[in-house]
C-alpha cells in the first residue's frame, strides 16, 4: 500500500503526462503481479461498488474525534469531499509508522473486500482500527475506495502505455485485453506479458474517438482524401460476436446487451469473429427518432415488447474492426469499408452509415447546416487511408458539429463545488420567465474561465438573499447564455422541459435580466409548442 500511495502522490503532484508515464512504468516494473493487477484496475478507471456510504463514515469519524455533528458538517462543506474531510480530521491520530504496511493486493483482498459481507458494527470496528494504522494520505485513498469514488488523474490510455513499456508488450495488444470485464488477479496480470496477439473472449476494442474540428475545413487540404458521414445522435457502442456468443458494449465499457435484445439477436446473423463499431439509434420508417425516444430504452435490463415497439432501435454501423476473427484495425478505412459493404442487408436492425457525397469543402459546409433537419449532430470526416486508432488520436477523424442551441437565462441559485472547487460556488441553477415569474430550467457547471468563476463567486457571496443548507438563492440579476445539444418535454421538471448537455456559453453582462428568454419562446422555437 505504501508503494501505491507514493505512486498516487507522484501522479497527483505533476501535470506532466511524460512524468506520470515514467512513475507508472517504474511502479509496474518493480511490483509483484498481484499488486500490478490492482493498480492497473484503478489506473484504468475501474472502481469498486460502494462498500460503505459517506454519511456513515463521517458519523464514525465524529465518534472518534468527539467533534459535534455541526462542526463535521461545516468541515465537509468547506472541504467538499468526504474522504479528504475525514483524513484531515483524523490527521492527529494518524500513524506515523505505517503499522499496516501490506501490499496493495493484500489490502484489497484481506481487508477491504471482506467488509462487504460484514454487519455494520463489524464494519465500523474494522474501519476504525484501520484508520488508526494509516497515514493521512492512506486514509484518503482507503476512504475513496470504500465509497466507490477512487479515481487517479491519468487516462486509461496512459495507464496502458505505461504497462506496455514496463512489460514490453505492444499497447495495441494490451488495450484490447483490458477492455471489458476482468478480475484484478496475478494470473490476469501475468497473461498481459504474453506478446502473442489473441482476442479476449467477447471483449470489445478501445474506441477510436474523433476530435472536434475547430479550425477551417480547408486545413484538411484535399477533399478526395476524406470520407464524410452524418454524426448520428445515439449511443456509441461495439457489438461483438465470437465463438457463438455475442455482447454489446457501451463507450463507457459497460455491458448493455440486455437493453437491446433485437441487436444482440441480429449480430448473430453475421460471420463468427465479427466486431462492429457504431451507434445505437431510435429509428423507424427509414428515419432517426429523437434521443428522447432512445432514453426510454436506457437502463432497462429486459425491455418489454411494448417498449421495443414504442422505441424501436437500429445499429448504425461506422466501422468493421474484426472479421472472420481477424483484427482489421490496422487496415486502411477504405478497405474496411469495402468489406463492410459486402455485409449489407444481413439483418434489418443493422444499417451502414451512408456516405455523404462531396468534392469540395463548401459542400460540407452546406450539408452541415442540414444536420438539424436530419436529427444528427453534424458531420464526421475520416481520412480514407486511416487505421482504426485508440482513444482521441488527432489527425484522422474529425467531428464537424452543428452550432449548439442556446437560450439566455438568469442565475437563481448557486452551490459550492466538490474537491478542489469546494471553496468556490461553481454549481449553478438558471431560470427563465414564465407568467411573470422566474422558474428554474436547468443546472450547469462548466463553461466559465477561472477568472470568471472567481469573479462570480465574489458576486454570489455579496448578493445572497437566502440560504437552504449548502444552496444560496441570489439576486436575479446575472444573465448567462446557456448552450445545449438537445431539448425534450419532461414531466419531472417544473418547467416541463429538459436540456441535454447544458453548459455556460458566455456571461451576458450586456443584457438585463428582464430580457432573458421566456418558457413560451423556448417551447415555440425548439419544440414547436405554444
Amino acid at each position: 500500500m505504501k508503494n501505491f500511495t507514493e505512486l498516487f502522490d507522484l501522479i497527483d503532484q505533476t501535470s506532466s503526462t511524460n512524468e506520470k508515464l515514467r512513475y507508472m512504468e517504474e511502479y509496474f516494473k518493480k511490483v509483484p503481479s498481484e499488486d500490478g493487477a490492482w493498480a492497473l484496475f484503478f489506473l484504468s478507471g475501474h472502481r469498486l461498488k460502494r462498500l460503505i456510504g459517506s454519511k456513515t463514515l463521517l458519523s464514525w469519524c465524529g465518534e472518534i474525534t468527539q467533534l459535534p455533528a455541526w462542526l463535521i458538517e461545516e468541515s465537509y462543506a468547506s472541504v467538499g469531499d468526504t474522504a479528504e474531510t475525514i483524513s484531515l480530521l483524523l490527521e492527529q491520530s494518524c500513524s506515523k509508522n505505517h503499522l499496516i504496511d501490506l501490499p496493495l493486493s493484500a489490502w484489497m483482498e484481506n481487508l477491504i473486500l471482506p467488509l462487504k459481507s460484514k454487519k455494520e458494527e463489524e464494519q465500523k470496528s474494522a474501519v476504525v482500527e484501520i484508520w488508526k494504522s494509516l497515514s493521512k494520505k492512506e486514509i484518503f485513498i482507503f476512504n475513496k475506495i470504500l465509497t466507490g469514488g477512487f479515481r487517479i488523474g491519468v487516462s486509461q490510455l496512459s495507464a496502458i502505455k505505461a504497462v506496455s513499456q514496463a512489460l514490453q508488450v505492444p499497447k495495441e495488444v494490451l488495450s484490447q485485453r483490458v477492455m471489458g470485464h476482468w478480475q484484478p488477479t496475478a494470473n490476469f496480470f501475468d497473461s498481459l506479458r504474453v506478446v502473442e496477439e489473441k482476442n479476449n473472449y467477447l471483449n470489445p476494442y478501445p474506441f477510436y474517438l474523433a476530435s472536434p474540428l475547430e479550425g477551417n475545413l480547408e486545413a484538411l487540404i484535399h477533399p478526395h482524401e476524406w470520407q464524410a458521414e452524418w454524426k448520428w445522435d445515439g449511443i456509441r457502442a461495439q457489438v461483438v460476436f465470437r465463438e457463438k456468443a455475442a455482447a454489446i458494449w457501451s463507450r463507457g465499457n459497460e455491458l448493455i446487451s440486455d437493453q437491446f435484445p433485437e441487436i444482440l439477436e441480429g449480430i448473430q446473423k453475421f460471420p463468427h469473429g465479427t466486431v462492429l463499431d457504431g451507434e445505437i439509434l431510435a429509428y423507424e420508417n427509414e428515419n432517426p427518432l429523437s434521443f428522447g425516444v432512445l432514453q426510454k430504452r436506457l437502463g432497462r435490463k429486459a425491455p418489454s415488447k411494448a417498449i421495443q415497439k414504442e422505441a424501436p432501435v437500429v445499429f448504425m454501423i461506422y466501422d468493421l474492426l474484426e472479421y472472420n476473427s481477424v483484427d482489421l484495425r490496422k487496415e486502411a478505412l477504405i478497405n474496411r469499408r469495402k468489406i463492410l459493404e459486402e455485409l449489407a442487408e444481413i439483418h434489418p436492425k443493422f444499417l451502414i452509415s451512408p456516405l455523404i457525397a462531396f468534392n469540395a469543402w463548401e459542400q460540407i459546409h452546406e450539408k452541415r447546416l442540414m444536420a438539424k433537419h436530419t436529427l444528427t449532430e453534424g458531420i464526421m470526416l475520416k481520412r480514407l487511408n486511416s487505421p482504426y486508432g485508440t482513444g482521441r488520436q488527432r489527425g484522422n477523424w474529425w467531428k464537424y458539429k452543428i452550432d449548439p442551441m442556446t437560450i439566455d437565462a438568469v442565475l437563481l441559485y448557486a452551490q459550492a463545488g466538490t474537491g478542489r472547487r469546494a471553496n468556490l460556488y461553481t454549481d449553478y441553477t438558471f431560470g427563465v420567465w414564465h407568467q411573470q415569474e422566474l422558474i428554474p430550467i436547468t443546472k450547469a457547471y462548466s463553461g466559465l474561465s477561472q477568472q470568471e468563476i472567481d469573479k462570480l463567486d465574489r458576486w454570489i457571496r455579496r448578493n445572497t438573499e437566502e440560504k437552504f443548507g449548502p444552496v444560496r438563492k441570489v439576486k436575479a440579476e446575472q444573465v448567462f447564455e446557456i448552450a445545449f445539444e438537445g431539448i425534450q418535454s419532461s414531466k419531472r421538471h417544473k418547467s416541463g422541459i429538459a436540456l441535454r448537455f447544458p453548459r455556460i456559453a458566455r456571461w451576458r453582462t450586456d443584457k438585463p435580466f428582464t430580457e432573458c428568454d421566456t418558457l413560451q419562446q423556448i417551447k415555440l422555437e425548439f419544440l414547436n409548442e405554444q
